[in-house]
């Protein structure tokens, strides 16, 4: 039964990502409450997350820390279809679809977003409807608490793509679910679903459906402000400085880029990525 989940969760993950477009408009908007706001991801059609995506969350995550009104953060779809994120944008990934440069760029930008979110001293919610796997189970963990509707999925499923799980990103795993649970979810590009996910720590709240996400997200926002930042902060800082510092680290990330794009570049990458891109694109991508 559980391998049957992970082939149509993976199945799933396929078709939400096909027939990916640019997105004309802007990909995120902001809702401003009292003491946080709500930061809607809405990149159609999937939330593919490209390079100018990555720099408008760390555009915004700047904004937020230096607005003393702005405590907190929410991290929501605001598609319509019933998915989170669906990760990273395969063309910043296929040789065939950028090149080192761009590559090394979309590396570097993507990353030391995601070493500055997961210490950022904003609270920070991922309120999450539907699959998130990949890049978008990567966000979840970098924010303090979790909140996921009861038909959702997260993954670290890039092995199913023929890429490894970033090193950085299996020791956020690992420091949530533990170490045995992360080697088995990110070796096989586990999908996990909303009960277990829960049940192993991977979230920390389901909630019945997306009408109730973002309205859960805020009363648990709001409840978790009532504690002076200044504790928290600190306490925050002291579970996870060594991780964000080593995350953002600028020789780790140029080694970590060079090192990926020998990788991505390579003839069996670049063949295994080709035929994502041919079920992407309906069969239109050429190999």
């Amino acid at each position: 039964q559980t391998e049957e989940h992970n082939d149509r969760s993976s199945t799933i993950w396929i078709i939400i990502h096909r027939k990916m477009s640019q997105n004309k408009g802007e990909v995120v908007r902001v809702e401003l409450k009292e003491g946080f706001a709500i930061l809607y991801l809405q990149r159609e059609p999937v939330n593919s997350m490209n390079l100018a995506f990555f720099q408008e969350l760390q555009s915004k995550l700047d904004q937020f820390e230096k607005d003393s009104n702005v405590r907190g953060v929410i991290f929501a779809s605001g598609l319509s279809k019933n998915i989170f994120t669906a990760g990273n944008d395969i063309n910043e990934l296929w040789a065939k679809k950028t090149n080192e440069k761009r590559y090394k760029e979309f590396w570097e930008v993507s990353n030391r977003f995601f070493g500055r979110l997961l210490n950022s001293p904003l609270l920070t919610i991922a309120a999450v409807k539907g699959a998130c796997p990949a890049a978008g189970c990567c966000l979840s963990m970098c924010c303090d608490f979790r909140v996921m509707t009861k038909d959702g999925s997260m993954a670290l499923n890039e092995v199913a793509l023929g890429i490894p799980v970033p090193e950085v990103w299996v020791k956020l795993m690992s420091s949530i679910v533990g170490k045995g649970k992360a080697d088995k979810l990110t070796q096989f590009a586990k999908f996990v679903k909303a009960d277990e996910a829960e049940k192993i720590g991977l979230v920390d709240l389901l909630v019945e459906d997306s009408q109730k996400l973002i309205p859960t997200a805020e009363a648990i926002m709001e409840k978790l402000l009532a504690l002076p930042d200044p504790g928290r902060q600190a306490t925050k800082n002291h579970l996870r400085k060594e991780l964000s510092a080593e995350w953002c680290d600028p020789e780790r990330l140029a080694k970590e880029s060079k090192l990926g794009w020998e990788g991505l570049s390579s003839e069996a990458t670049v063949t295994a990525l080709g035929f994502v891109m041919a079920r992407l694109s309906g069969g239109k991508a050429k190999l």
